[in-house]
């Protein structure tokens, strides 16, 4: 008997591609994430020591960073 997987695309979810700002808070999540730590209070101090601001322009607050969380669907 052969078992066969579901076939999973990664990004079945996905509505739209990314934009450059989707694309750039992604690469940093994931740098903030190796080298910072997983906590909320870590990538948001991450994210505004490396200069990587909300779409609005000003620095992250973990309330900034939940809400832009939940507008994104993570």
């Amino acid at each position: 008997m052969t078992t066969t997987w579901p076939y999973l695309d990664r990004h079945q979810s996905r509505t739209h591609e990314p934009t450059p700002y989707e694309r750039k808070l992604a690469r940093t999540l994931e740098e903030i994430f190796t080298e910072d730590g997983h906590d909320l209070a870590a990538v948001v101090g991450g994210l505004n020591a490396r200069q990587v601001r909300t779409p609005d322009g000003t620095p992250w607050t973990e309330e900034t960073f939940r809400a832009e969380m939940h507008r994104l669907g993570a």
